[in-house]
């Protein structure tokens, strides 16, 4: 497979699960076509592999390292590597990236520590990688990493608002490009607020579920969002009028409960 590198939004699409369990493979179609309509550039779901450390193990960072060159030479997947330490309880300094992003099937990079000097280093490395981040307001990592020629974000706000994250997401290549950042990304703070005000997918696949969004229920032992937290994602969606731009139908708790 030819060295793709993803830019713009990369969303980490949801997956619709039907009452049974089972994947709702209708759904996840017409979550496509959403996605697809509005300006995102790549969902999470299927061409390649983004690669964790193995959660648990928390094995000592150089055998990740290999661990992550060994997955690389079985394949000729594009790959990507996510640096979570809050997941994995291991953090990949960036040096090892930097040699890890050596090999050719390597073309995306997602950081989701707080580092702004870990992503300053590896795009001043300049890898043959698109380097991405969370888009997380609490790690603060969007801005410094647009600012410094990264290649977009790798998110879970764009399940809802897949236009306005492919905004934030674009390269900077003029001044056009910046001021539309600006004003977006200022705009849509109290929204990426809420994608993570709880674990994921919690608060997106609720509120999806509340705009009349096929998402399904979540994975057990996950449940809803609900209260006040619940209720604040709806008034969001509203004050930032993304109900009417597209045509979401808002429903009340005991309608997403159901």
């Amino acid at each position: 497979m030819s060295k793709l590198r993803p830019t713009g939004s990369f969303v980490a699409l949801i997956t619709p699960f039907n009452k049974d369990g089972s994947v709702d493979f209708a759904a996840f179609a017409a979550l496509l076509q959403f996605q697809q309509a509005h300006g995102t550039s790549a969902v999470l779901i299927a061409d390649g592999a983004i690669l964790a450390a193995p959660s648990y193990i928390c094995a000592p960072e150089s055998n990740i390292e290999c661990f992550f060159l060994e997955v690389a030479d079985a394949t000729d997947l594009p790959l990507g590597i996510y640096n979570n330490p809050p997941r994995v309880k291991s953090d990949l300094h960036w040096d090892q990236l930097i040699r890890i992003f050596k090999h050719p099937n390597y073309v995306v990079h997602k950081e989701s520590t707080a580092r702004v000097g870990q992503v300053a280093q590896v795009l001043a490395a300049k890898p043959s990688v698109s380097v991405m981040c969370c888009d997380s307001p609490n790690l603060g990592l969007v801005v410094p990493t647009m600012s410094l020629g990264g290649h977009g974000t790798a998110n879970m706000t764009g399940n809802v608002a897949p236009a306005e994250l492919a905004t934030i997401s674009t390269p900077w290549t003029s001044y056009a490009d910046t001021e539309n950042f600006k004003a977006t990304y200022l705009k849509l703070l109290p929204l990426l607020h809420f994608t993570y005000s709880a674990i994921n997918p919690v608060p997106v696949k609720s509120l999806m579920k509340a705009l009349g969004l096929p998402a399904g229920d979540l994975r057990k032992p996950l449940t809803n969002l609900d209260g006040e937290a619940f209720a604040n994602g709806l008034r969001i969606v509203q004050e930032l009028g993304l109900d009417k731009k597209y045509g979401y139908k808002l429903r009340p708790l005991s309608a997403v409960a159901a």
